[in-house]
């Protein structure tokens, strides 16, 4: 069976992220720049191949100051380290899908497991095949080197260790 391949169209996407932030509220970003696919040989995206990547520098926070100290060294490194990227595989379970794959930030990958979610195929008023998935999971920042920490005088914690992922994803049948 012949192999489609599927790019991510970035004006119908989103990539988020939510972290704790002194243990009583949640911080949301976003990265504002990516790219990536999947290539699959059924109907079903059962077993697809899935590439992606996120420049580290279009990370965005609603505040300029916290999105430079992500950026800095004590954070993602951006300068260092332009890009995490993703590659791995999409499995059907049963209505779901499982992604699973290796997810680098700086200099670490560590195999990841999401849930995907198809919302389904479309063609477009253009004439294009559009497939969308919602991908939801969670990764500990500091098993990504992401380490770094501060304490408050009554010892909470400013920065929390788990992130979770939130991404809308349509992608365009090529």
């Amino acid at each position: 069976m012949a192999t489609t391949a599927w790019g991510i169209d970035p004006t119908h996407s989103e990539v988020q992220f939510k972290v704790k932030h002194l243990v009583i509220s949640t911080v949301t970003g976003t990265f504002k720049k990516f790219e990536g696919g999947l290539s699959t040989e059924n109907e079903d995206f059962d077993g697809a191949s899935v590439n992606f990547s996120l420049d580290t520098n279009s990370i965005d926070t609603n505040v300029a100051d916290r999105d430079g100290h992500l950026k800095s060294e004590d954070f993602f490194a951006a300068e260092k380290y332009p890009n995490i990227t993703f590659s791995g595989k999409l499995n059907k379970t049963g209505d779901e899908y499982k992604l699973n794959g290796d997810l680098t930030i700086k200099d670490v990958t560590k195999a990841i497991f999401l849930d995907a979610e198809l919302g389904g195929v479309m063609v477009d008023p253009y004439g294009n095949t559009k497939a969308g998935f919602e991908i939801n999971g969670k990764i500990n920042r500091k098993e990504f080197g992401l380490t770094w920490s501060a304490v408050t005088e009554a010892g909470g914690v400013v920065v929390g260790d788990d992130v979770k992922l939130h991404m809308n994803v349509q992608v365009v049948k090529g």
